[in-house]
């Protein structure tokens, strides 16, 4: 970068993002009016300034199917369905990424799916990893890897609720430059949870990014779905693993916003003066990717 004068002008040390995460509560089958919910939800992020907007997983068609056929029937193309185009309609207008939930089909494959959309258009698509129990009756297991994702204020990369079950899910888009993990998530209870601690889901988000020095920004849903009962607790995570915002209700809708500076996750990973999280990593114990077959790139 030049300046006016012809010096060379050093870049930015500063990566500001307001995120905001949705928790609201999809109807099963009713995506026109889930996707109406969400445009409401994203308007009012807007409104308070935010450039992130994170909705749940599947927050398009509901989550508790109960026949592939239903699954198939709701399910859309990215990004011409009309979801993912009533997305990018809003994040041209208010000037914003979106990261949402979505059931995808891919010919007569389907995925649990979150798209990214920004002011510029279509940006990408994170396939879900790793399937939570009846998941496995109607989605594929994702196929696209760790993918990371480049937007105005840096890196980001998107996990889908059991992902972050598994550390890899973190280390991976970290080794690969995400500064923040954006986590599309349906939080179902765990067995043995106390009543008088945080849930699980917070735990292992607050672990995943102080473990990686990574942004961590997590939109549930609320509500019961066919019998089905959702955790709420939505929460927006620093790079040093606390919360910057949440958990939200455990059963009411809720926006969640939280301002962060996205060159901290980069700048701020050094804990003393002989430790930093990622180049402390032993990689001549195991492998720098972790088995998996990684390939960095930027989409």
């Amino acid at each position: 970068m030049t300046a006016s004068n012809g010096a060379l002008e050093s870049p930015p040390r500063e990566s500001p993002l307001r995120v905001a995460c949705v928790q609201m509560q999809p109807a099963i089958g009713e995506t026109a009016a889930n996707v109406e919910r969400s445009l409401d939800f994203i308007a009012a992020a807007a409104a308070a300034g935010a450039g992130l907007v994170v909705l749940p997983e599947l927050c398009n068609t509901g989550y508790v199917f109960e026949t592939r056929d239903e699954a198939m029937a709701l399910a859309e193309t990215i990004p011409s369905g009309p979801s993912t185009q009533r997305w990018l309609e809003a994040a041209v207008r208010h000037r914003l990424v979106i990261v949402a939930g979505i059931t995808e089909r891919e010919g007569d494959v389907l995925y649990n799916s979150a798209v990214i959309v920004g002011p510029q258009g279509y940006i990408g698509t994170y396939r879900k990893n790793h399937l939570w129990g009846a998941e496995n009756l109607f989605f594929e297991r994702g196929n696209l890897g760790m993918p990371v994702f480049r937007i105005g204020a840096g890196r980001i990369a998107c996990a889908i609720c059991y992902d972050i079950w598994f550390p890899e899910t973190f280390r991976l888009a970290a080794l690969q430059g995400a500064d923040l993990l954006c986590v599309p998530t349906n939080w179902v209870p765990m067995p043995s949870q106390p009543e008088d601690m945080m849930v699980m889901a917070n735990v292992l988000a607050m672990g995943g990014a102080h473990a990686n020095s990574m942004f961590v920004a997590c939109a549930d849903r609320v509500g019961v779905e066919r019998g089905q009962p959702f955790l709420g607790n939505s929460i927006i995570v620093s790079q040093a693993g606390w919360p910057l915002a949440g958990p939200a209700d455990a059963e009411a809708e809720e926006l969640l916003i939280a301002d962060m500076n996205l060159a901290d996750a980069r700048r701020k990973r050094t804990l003393n003066d002989f430790n930093q999280l990622l180049r402390d990593r032993r990689s001549d114990v195991y492998g720098e990717m972790l088995g998996a077959d990684a390939k960095p790139g930027w989409y």
